[in-house]
């Protein structure tokens, strides 16, 4: 009997690299696909994928498996940076990354990769896939400190039925001594951090190449104007960086907060220290998604996380037609409209959704609304 294939998609990075390599050894036909989702020069004329590229090609080689490069460019900025960039102008704050999963890698590579009749499509990414009585279920990664099951939130049961998690049960310190010990020469390459298509730029100037600046006041609660922002679609909710207000002789001397946004009269609201405008104890998604079949009930408990890194939060759901209400056990800070709330049952990612209304722990004072 053959060798069932599958595509793996080869990022130039670590994980990727030895998610093909496992494959291999374990007897699958393996044929690396390096994607090319971004098309951009550095100050020397040179495309910044080129590096990445060439990586894939050499851990390729070294496997001894083909390498292809199709070019995801088109659907990307159809699909995913137009996306980001109408959900900036409308002052939310969207997680790309999890629209690159459900348009791009999982749907059009996906679709790419079953074109090819493969018989899966394999990623680097750090998470794992199990049965639960016939149903396809999302797990978190063994290295929770590396765990993307947030990022994947967003992918149905259909999708993810013909995918592999390779390095999903290993930790990253096993994942590079594989690497080393095989010769890989993205063995000690550092991880990629930040949205794909800004990198490690300064995300403000990034922004400003695509969006014109508005600038506006700066207003604390009391009405009174701090200062001058660039454009309000430049900060984000409990934001404290980078505001330029620091260092006034007025206050209690505490870090100052953004808090909230008015986009008709075009003004940031900020406090000075974390106190309870920043906090709100409930949210919206108009649209939420599972990995698999909804609840049997109308409100649920689990947990969810509403930004990567953050632990496990308690919550109860309140599924109302597509989307939910989700209340918080303890007020949250910072909710931020347009990123995901991903809901949790134990090791399984059930699925989640885009904020899009949040209830405060206290509402900004009136004089803000006559400013």
């Amino acid at each position: 009997m053959d060798a069932k294939r599958v595509i793996v998609g080869l990022s130039g990075g670590v994980d990727s690299s030895v998610a093909a390599l496992l494959l291999k050894e374990r007897g699958f036909d393996v044929v690396g696909v390096f994607m090319k989702n971004w098309e951009e020069k550095d100050e020397n004329g040179i495309c910044t994928a080129t590096a990445d590229r060439d990586d894939a090609m050499r851990v390729a080689d070294r496997i001894g498996i083909p390498c292809y490069t199709i070019n995801f460019t088109k659907e990307y900025m159809e699909r995913v940076f137009s996306y980001f960039l109408d959900e900036y102008r409308k002052l939310r704050t969207p997680n790309p990354d999890i629209l690159c999963n459900t348009e791009i890698k999982f749907k059009a590579f996906l679709e790419f990769a079953m074109g090819m009749e493969a018989d899966h499509l394999a990623t680097g990414h750090y998470a794992r896939l199990g049965r639960d009585n016939g149903r396809l279920t999302l797990l978190r990664a063994a290295d929770r400190g590396k765990d993307q099951t947030y990022f994947l939130a967003g992918l149905s049961e259909h999708q993810l039925d013909r995918v592999l998690f390779p390095i999903g049960d290993l930790i990253k310190t096993e994942v590079r001594d594989i690497a080393k010990k095989a010769g890989l020469a993205t063995a000690a390459k550092k991880d990629s951090t930040g949205v794909c298509f800004i990198g490690e730029r300064n995300f403000k100037e990034f922004l400003m190449n695509f969006l014109p600046a508005q600038p506006g006041d700066i207003v604390g609660l009391d009405g009174r104007i701090l200062g001058r922002h660039d454009g309000l679609m430049y900060y984000t909710m409990g934001q404290r960086r980078g505001l330029g207000i620091g260092g006034k002789d007025f206050g209690t001397g505490e870090s100052w907060f953004v808090v909230g946004k008015d986009m008709e009269r075009n003004l940031l609201i900020v406090q000075q220290g974390e106190h309870e405008e920043l906090y709100s104890t409930s949210l919206v998604c108009e649209k939420l998604s599972f990995i698999s079949k909804a609840p049997a009930e109308s409100s649920f408990r689990c947990t969810a996380k509403f930004r990567y890194r953050q632990p496990d939060q308690a919550v109860t759901v309140h599924l109302e037609g597509e989307g939910c209400r989700i209340e918080f056990d303890k007020p949250q800070r910072a909710i931020t409209l347009g990123q995901w709330a991903v809901l949790y049952d134990g090791e399984e990612c059930l699925g989640g959704g885009e904020i899009d209304g949040v209830t405060p722990l206290k509402p900004l004072p009136e004089i803000i609304t006559k400013y």
